[in-house]
């Protein structure tokens, strides 16, 4: 593997759960989000990613994947090409990126401020994937989503009280992946 094909791995989780954010609930179990983030490296290790500047990379490969999720979700509607659709995903991940550097940190400015934020996203997707399934969904549901824990509740199928503890214990390990750096 490639030094560029190595830190372009390191996406794949932030892509996972940038895509995560963008399914409604019909979606979830239809779209192959694992599927379209390996489509989106795959493109980008042929399409010249090794080219762009380091703080080009993660935008593109965003838009990249927002298209490629855009034309995975198109499968299942039976709407033609929506030109307000592909913008209202594109925005989505967009929004969903911006919100999870939010909740990582204050905003940054300067280039290194920007390197190391772009690094914490990927290092916190890989932290979230370590997760049990139920802690990564109410976690991203309720800070990635910014949904009520009464709303979670409903998605997951358990209390209120439930949701809360799952989110804690999550945060909680969330916070040891990421000081000792065991993902």
């Amino acid at each position: 593997m490639t030094d560029h094909t190595g830190k372009l791995e390191n996406y794949r989780e932030l892509l996972g759960l940038l895509g995560r954010m963008q399914l409604s609930v019909e979606l979830i179990g239809k779209v192959d989000v694992s599927g379209v983030v390996q489509v989106t490296l795959m493109e980008a290790h042929h399409g010249g990613w090794e080219k762009l500047a380091e703080d080009d990379r993660a935008p593109w490969l965003r838009l990249v994947f927002a298209n490629n999720l855009l034309d995975e979700i198109r499968k299942y509607r039976t709407r033609a090409r929506d030109v307000e659709l592909e913008q209202s995903i594109q925005a989505a991940v967009h929004q969903s990126a911006s919100r999870l550097n939010r909740w990582m940190v204050s905003e940054q400015t300067s280039p290194s401020e920007k390197a190391v934020r772009a690094e914490n996203g990927v290092r916190l997707a890989s932290a979230l994937a370590c997760l049990p399934s139920a802690q990564r969904q109410a976690i991203e549901l309720h800070h990635l989503q910014e949904l009520p824990l009464e709303e979670i509740g409903k998605r997951m199928n358990r209390s209120k009280g439930a949701v809360a503890a799952l989110i804690f214990r999550g945060t909680t390990r969330l916070r040891e992946l990421l000081r000792t750096g065991e993902e």
